[in-house]
């Protein structure tokens, strides 16, 4: 585990069971220790960066609804007017730490979009910079079905990887991951995530919240990809930071990829579209898993998609397994007319082709 105090910068996800008292009520003195504990961060040069549940709850209270909408449009109006009494809470909660929050909204759209996914990690590196509290929640106002998050774990795990954070802390109600199939402890410690660790998990049947402990497993495995250390904790514990800093063990810890990702990986890391799928031979998979290596059109079987070169790309073995995600270096039409050839045959019948790469390792992310 990387000890707290040689961290530089971390993401912060709070639930909405940790931050209110039941529908529409804000757990104000919760919100006021927890802004005690960022500050205890930031005066140890660490960066934070909240990622705030509780706008559809604050949103159900002030509308004087008493269960989870279902209808879309009820709840973009509940995240409306919530959204307002959530980032205004959040400020008075700083306030005496002489803290300035900043609010960020988001979609899916917004991270799926290489530009905009620039512009999000180009914002926040300067909110940082001037000493603000940036404080992340999705866009529910205007999120249709097919650009939402789903979740905030999810969205805190995007969050940690497009900002190159260190550590992502998913705080709820819950002490961390639970055995409740064997010693009924909490879990301290997790290397690689397994089917007997995902068969842990649990949902959750709280009125106001998504997800549970099956979104929170799906988050660390992104945040993992993305070479982020991940704990699941109590963030009703006052003390959670103070404990972590004093090097004590706290909650379930995931740990990171062995190797870091690079920097301008990450946007295909998180990529959860793709434009086309690529089949690979057994050799292909152990070239690109165990070597390092490019994927060649020589190890490839079939194509699927209509995509074009700079698309990020599915990369399959022959069971269908998704093992890596790449930027394609040809389109779809160039990738099928050299699939399997080797480099000599390629330069005979397609000259205008100048390498046999189809996907470069510079380019390419490998998928657990």
């Amino acid at each position: 585990m990387i000890p707290l105090e040689q961290t530089k910068r971390v993401v912060i996800k709070l639930g909405t069971g940790v931050l209110t008292s039941g529908i529409g009520n804000l757990d104000t003195e919760r919100i006021h220790a927890l802004c005690g504990q960022v500050k205890t961060l930031r005066d140890r040069g660490i960066e934070v960066i909240l990622v705030s549940s509780g706008a559809v709850g604050l949103g159900m209270g002030k509308l004087k609804l008493d269960s989870r909408p279902k209808d879309l449009a009820t709840l973009q109006a509940c995240a409306s007017v919530g959204q307002t009494i959530l980032i205004n809470t959040w400020q008075k909660g700083f306030d005496p730490h002489g803290l300035t929050v900043a609010q960020v909204l988001l979609t899916r759209e917004d991270l799926r979009a290489k530009h905009r996914h620039n512009a999000v990690f180009n914002t926040t590196e300067r909110l940082l910079s001037h000493g603000a509290v940036p404080i992340v929640n999705e866009n529910d106002a205007i999120s249709a079905t097919e650009i939402k998050f789903g979740d905030n774990d999810t969205l805190s795990a995007l969050v940690a990887s497009v900002t190159n954070a260190d550590q992502l802390f998913i705080l709820s109600n819950i002490p961390g991951l639970i055995d409740m199939q064997g010693t009924g402890e909490v879990v301290p410690y997790v290397e690689k995530m397994t089917p007997e660790i995902e068969a842990m998990a649990q949902g959750t049947t709280h009125t106001t919240s998504v997800g549970g402990m099956v979104s929170k497993l799906s988050a660390a495995k992104i945040a993992h990809r993305a070479g982020c250390g991940v704990t699941i904790g109590s963030g009703q514990d006052s003390e959670l930071f103070n404990k972590l800093l004093a090097g004590e063990r706290v909650g379930t810890y995931f740990a990171p990829s062995g190797e870091p990702i690079k920097s301008h990986k990450r946007w295909i890391a998180i990529q959860d579209h793709t434009h086309g799928s690529l089949t690979i031979d057994a050799g292909a998979a152990t070239a690109l898993q165990q070597q390092g290596k490019s994927l060649l059109a020589a190890g490839i079987t079939a194509s699927a998609g209509d995509f074009e070169a700079g698309d990020v790309v599915k990369i399959c073995t022959a069971d269908g397994t998704a093992i890596a995600h790449g930027l394609a270096a040809l389109n779809a039409s160039d990738t099928r007319s050299i699939i399997g050839l080797h480099p000599d045959a390629i330069s005979t019948k397609h000259p205008e082709l100048s390498s046999s790469v189809v996907v470069h390792r510079d380019h390419l992310v490998l998928l657990d």
